[in-house]
Parts: structure tokens; sequence; C-alpha cells
């Protein structure tokens, strides 16, 4: 019998669905199998293999235990966007969780960030006061005035946000204001 016509009985026999997942279970346990695959053939079968989200998790958690299969995803720049949103939503979900059991962690985040703008701003005026007075007799091109203002209006622009928001009790952040601080 001729390699085509075992390939032919081959594919009759496992026209029946049922018997074709067998099959396919089998031969892909065989690494001598697997070997004679085209790489091209192989990512069209993991990838349909992986259409089930259980499965694809489970795999994705394997691969990317080998270090130079992580090393290598991480330096495609949408994979690792995509693991680092995955990140800081599950570390964001796990805060969540711990904020909802233990309600003092909400008093402390809150003096904490309470600690960090009070300190901002006095870190903002100290730095100045210091420099600022060794500025004295430098010059300055156009281009860096130019900068220093922009700069200046950025910092008018946040503390006249920050006031606002302290003062109306809502601080979301809107894409005006992001823009500007970007330096848009």
């Amino acid at each position: 019998m001729t390699v085509e016509e075992k390939v032919a009985a081959v594919s009759d026999l496992t026209r029946d669905e049922e018997v074709a997942a067998l099959v396919a279970t089998d031969l892909l346990r065989r690494p001598t199998v697997a070997q004679q695959v085209a790489p091209e053939q192989k990512l069209r079968a993991v990838a349909e293999l992986t259409r089930d989200e259980t499965v694809a998790q489970e795999v994705t958690r394997d691969l990317l235990r080998r270090p130079s299969v992580a090393r290598e995803a991480m330096r495609d720049d949408t994979a690792r966007m995509v693991v680092n949103r995955a990140w800081f939503g599950n570390s964001e979900a796990a805060r969540e969780r711990v904020r909802d059991r233990i309600p003092a962690v909400r008093k402390i985040e809150h003096t904490v960030e309470y600690l960090d703008l009070v300190g901002s701003c006095h870190q903002f005026v100290a730095t100045l006061g210091r420099l600022v007075p060794r500025l004295r007799g430098q010059e300055f091109s156009d281009d860096e005035r130019e900068h220093v203002r922009r700069g200046v209006t950025k910092v008018r622009t946040a503390a006249g946000w920050l006031e606002a928001a302290m003062g109306r009790g809502d601080f979301i952040l809107d894409g005006q204001l992001v823009q500007l601080l970007r330096g848009g």
C-alpha cells in the first residue's frame, strides 16, 4: 500500500468526528510525528486547539513558565502591553478585595494620598525657593523662557484643577487637562 493510499484510508476513517478526535489526540502525543509537521501547520493546529479559553489559559501559563519563551514573548510590544494591563487589572482587583474586607485600608490609603498631595505642594514650593534665588544674574534664551513659561502654565492649570476638585469633591481628570499636562 502506498503512502497516498494510506492517507486516503485514514482520511476515510476519520470522516467521523469522534474517530478523528481520537486519532488526532493519539497523533499529537507522538514527538516524532510532531517533528515532521511544518511550523505553519503547528501554529494553525495550536491556534485551533486554543480557541477554548480554558485551554488557552492553561497552555499560556505553561509556556510562560519557560524563561526563554517568556523573554521572547515580552519582546513583542503588544503582548507586553496586554500582559501589563492584565497584571494591573489583577492587582487592582486584589486591592479592591482587601479594601472590601478591611475597611481600615481605605483610611490608610486616604492618609497616604493626602500626605503625598501635601508633600508635593511643599516640595514644589521648597524647590522653587531653592532654585529661583540661584538664577540671579543668569541669562536665558527666548527658547528657555518659553519652556519655563509653558511649565508655569501647566503648574497653574494643575493647581487650579486641584483647587476646584477639592472644592467640588470631583477628582476626575478631564481630557483637556490630561493633554495639557502631557505637553500637548
